[in-house]
């Protein structure tokens, strides 16, 4: 455990950080879930309203650091690419 203040300070702006960053991480976790189920149903309509959700959603981690661009970019495409199969 920190004995000084300065570093008492860093661990809990760490804590807050972590968290936050969990939270976000999973919010985007769980759009992607409703893109597949819907994608598994062949609800192409559900599929796209929960493909555009999911869209914003990871580009929003991304411009707060919490994924790479990349990362961000290549779950975009994978999703996209898997709604615009259903016939």
């Amino acid at each position: 455990m920190a004995n000084i203040k300065s570093a008492k300070k860093r661990a809990k702006v760490i804590d807050k950080k972590t968290l936050r960053n969990k939270m976000i991480k999973s919010k985007v976790k769980t759009c992607i879930k409703k893109v597949e189920a819907a994608i598994v149903q062949n609800d192409k309509e559900a599929a796209n309203a929960a493909l555009l959700v999911a869209i914003s959603e990871i580009d929003k981690a991304a411009s707060k650091g919490i994924f790479h661009k990349n990362t961000a970019s290549r779950k975009i495409s994978r999703l996209t690419k898997a709604v615009n199969k259903i016939a």
